[in-house]
């Protein structure tokens, strides 16, 4: 089932305490779309995924389904399955009554129920677990019993807010892999919302970053990486260093670093993006940055420098790489720019993508 959501605006409080946390949001979500709400936290993501619930009521904008308004119905009518952070089971009930709940509510007859909850149990790898109880089971399991439990009904839309939330670092990698094989599986439409980028990129097909209240990009989490639309997308998505600056013949002066800036005019106040792969630096003793630290992250290596006459900045890169020769703190680096993103402060002109080849 496709969702369409168009002008939605919706405020909290009034007069001076007001605070506007959805403003002017549309978006579109195809049928069988597993799609991820993606940004900072109170930016507005969890509200926008309640109002679609219908669990919230938008002052102003409409929700459709499959081309039909739903902004009339109540949250039981409108064939959603939600999954909250915190699991929300009922502790005096089993896995199994767990998961048969929404089918008792439906009037599903018992032996329907049964037939339901062993098909969600196996398919969810819980096979053994009907009869326990939320308290025998592992943070893990109690969300695949939680979204067993949602899609028990047979929703056409399942919405997870923050579903990996409470959740250990390994418990909750795999839960990714996991909900991504289930809804290969189901391909039911799907929604959740999360402020981890790894976890938006690695599961959804879709991500829509949302910042303050609004839509800044709505892409494939390729095309988010490679082409941020906006100075926020650009700051937000990845790890990147960020200068300040003025357009002057073609570059943008940052202390000793130049980066370039073809097809900007003279005078150009920018914002500068560069993230950290899309850097060289290479140890010379007649270079213009100073290493401060290296950290070994894995299989990466990140350097921390001081660019003379400006700020810090950081590259990243493999353990292995032949880059990193000789590159140790108190030693002199060259610093090459291979990918600027150049934001014109104000909006008056389109952003920049400078590659050097």
């Amino acid at each position: 089932m496709s969702i369409r959501v168009s002008h939605l605006c919706k405020r909290f409080g009034s007069g001076a305490n007001q605070f506007v946390a959805v403003d002017d949001v549309s978006l579109e979500v195809g049928g069988g779309e597993l799609v991820a709400f993606l940004g900072p936290s109170g930016s507005g993501k969890s509200t926008i995924l309640r109002i679609i619930a219908g669990l919230e009521q938008a002052d102003s904008g409409s929700v459709h389904f499959a081309g039909r308004q739903a902004d009339h119905l109540h949250a039981r009518s409108r064939g959603v399955g939600f999954v909250f952070q915190h699991y929300a089971l009922f502790r005096h009930m089993s896995v199994a009554e767990n998961i048969a709940f929404g089918l008792r509510v439906q009037g599903k007859s018992k032996d329907e129920q049964r037939r339901r909850v062993a098909e969600l149990l196996d398919l969810m790898g819980l096979a053994g677990l009907g009869e326990r109880y939320p308290a025998q089971l592992s943070g893990g399991q109690r969300q695949r019993v939680a979204l067993a439990r949602a899609l028990a009904p047979e929703p056409q839309v399942l919405l997870l807010d923050e579903p990996f939330g409470a959740v250990d670092a390994r418990v909750r990698e795999e839960l990714r892999h996991w909900l991504r094989r289930l809804h290969d599986e189901v391909h039911v439409t799907s929604i959740f919302v999360t402020h981890d980028q790894e976890e938006a990129f690695s599961v959804a097909d879709k991500v829509i970053v949302i910042n303050r209240g609004r839509v800044e990009q709505a892409a494939s989490p390729a095309e988010i990486l490679d082409h941020p639309a906006t100075e926020f997308v650009a700051r937000f998505i990845g790890e990147a260093n960020v200068y300040e600056g003025v357009a002057r013949d073609g570059q943008v002066p940052v202390g000793a670093l130049r980066v370039p800036a073809d097809g900007l005019p003279d005078g150009t106040p920018v914002t500068a993006v560069l993230r950290f792969y899309d850097l060289k630096f290479w140890r010379d003793d007649r270079g213009f940055a100073r290493v401060t630290r290296t950290m070994t992250l894995g299989d990466r290596v990140k350097v921390e420098a001081v660019i003379d006459d400006g700020p810090v900045i950081y590259s990243q890169f493999p353990r292995r790489s032949s880059l990193l020769a000789g590159i140790e703190p108190g030693c002199r680096i060259h610093v090459e720019v291979t990918l600027a993103r150049l934001y014109p402060q104000g909006g008056a002109t389109p952003a920049v993508t400078v590659q050097l080849q």
